[in-house]
């Protein structure tokens, strides 16, 4: 389903007025400290259902928020449903409130493996992810025979493969790529005790993580958009050529796949049920460049100033929260107020401090508030405890991180 051009134009990146509101609101807060814009919030919530259609539904993907709060306030909303979690702990924690948790990623922890094995309630509740018989291996010499079935969820390798599988594109992630492959693994699981094939799932990076806008060389973002398109083709080709190979051995009860930036292409495919997305109730910095929706910018962390070395320097405490992935500048903070800052080229986004530039920065004052957008969405939540919430114009109250919470698992 494509987007309408009224409902991408009803997102807008950043509103000086609405940002300023933000500043007002929180101003009696000593920084460093994090802000989620509910208003924001929930519009980009609104989007990705509309985004992805009534066919599919979504799968919250835990990692990219990391709040309970959040996650239990974006499931309460039509067209959601279940959870994708990053790890198995994660997931025994989550699956005490939640009914349906798929973790995205195999799991090597055996305590947690012993764990979920005496827990027949967890159990019915978590969907594992495998990609290999030796996963299968693993998990039997961990745990015997003597268990409740554990749901099993096969992870289809998504990347595009050109020259023979030479050249690679997209995240390194399944060795299961094509349905004969997937066919094999599907028949080892169902002719095995102990173990229950439930799903299938795939995640296109190539595609959904990449921004098909991104500033620089035009010949660079015709080159993306080319091959994102053959891959998108591609992988719906295959995907459902997979589905209808392992469908033949297991009727699956969910086929999971896409993400934030690719929830229409992905839920256009008839084989698809649901979609994993998450990154987009933030909207972080890697965000601004798609073309096919825009979320509103709705977390933040905010740093104070704290020196004048010129008339036309402001240093900030800090501020140096740089994403995980190759080092690019991509991977920066974005300055996000007062508009019109910039960082020093030669210091960048610092361990202790981060000088900014610009018109703006003539006008700042020591302890006044500058505002950063994290470059992705859940790794936010690792260096705070706790997230202010904002709604019309007022702190309405706070909720802790999965950090703040100080659950084992991380």
């Amino acid at each position: 389903m494509q987007q309408t051009a009224s409902a991408a134009s009803a997102l807008v990146p950043l509103n000086e007025a609405r940002m300023a509101q933000l500043d007002r609101a929180t101003e009696h807060l000593d920084p460093p400290f994090a802000v989620v814009d509910l208003d924001a919030f929930d519009a980009n919530a609104a989007d990705l259902a509309h985004r992805t259609g009534s066919r599919a539904t979504i799968r919250l993907a835990s990692k990219s928020v990391r709040s309970r709060h959040l996650i239990a306030r974006a499931l309460e909303r039509d067209g959601y449903h279940g959870i994708l979690a990053f790890t198995l702990p994660e997931a025994l924690w989550l699956a005490r409130e939640h009914e349906d948790v798929v973790i995205g990623y195999p799991t090597t922890d055996r305590t947690a493996l012993r764990q979920l094995a005496k827990d027949e309630r967890a159990a019915s509740r978590i969907t594992l992810m495998v990609d290999s018989v030796g996963q299968l291996d693993f998990m039997d010499d961990v745990l015997g025979s003597s268990r409740p079935d554990l749901r099993l969820c096969i992870d289809l390798d998504a990347s595009l493969e050109l020259a023979g599988g030479r050249l690679h594109l997209g995240p390194y992630r399944s060795p299961v790529h094509t349905p004969g492959q997937a066919a094999e693994l599907a028949r080892a699981i169902v002719g095995r005790p102990g173990f229950h094939l439930a799903g299938l799932m795939s995640y296109e990076g190539q595609i959904a993580g990449l921004g098909d806008n991104q500033p620089g060389s035009p010949l660079k973002r015709a080159a993306l958009r080319a091959m994102q398109r053959f891959s998108a083709r591609e992988l719906a080709e295959r995907r459902a050529a997979t589905i209808a190979a392992v469908e033949a051995i297991q009727p699956l009860e969910f086929v999971n796949g896409g993400g934030t930036g690719s929830i229409e292409q992905t839920a256009a495919e008839q084989v698809i049920t649901e979609v994993g997305a998450g990154s987009g109730l933030y909207g972080p910095g890697l965000f601004d460049f798609y073309r096919r929706f825009r979320p509103r910018p709705a977390a933040f962390f905010v740093m104070p100033v704290v020196r004048r070395p010129s008339h036309r320097i402001a240093t900030v405490l800090g501020g140096g929260w740089v994403a995980s992935g190759p080092h690019g500048k991509d991977r920066l903070p974005t300055l996000s107020w007062p508009q019109g800052l910039r960082m020093n080229p030669l210091e960048g986004a610092g361990e202790v401090q981060t000088p900014v530039l610009g018109k703006a920065a003539y006008g700042l004052r020591l302890g006044d508030h500058v505002w950063f957008r994290h470059a992705k969405a859940g790794e936010l939540c690792e260096r705070v405890n706790t997230l202010h919430l904002v709604a019309g114009g007022q702190v309405v109250g706070q909720v802790p991180t999965y950090r703040g919470e100080g659950h084992a698992f991380l």
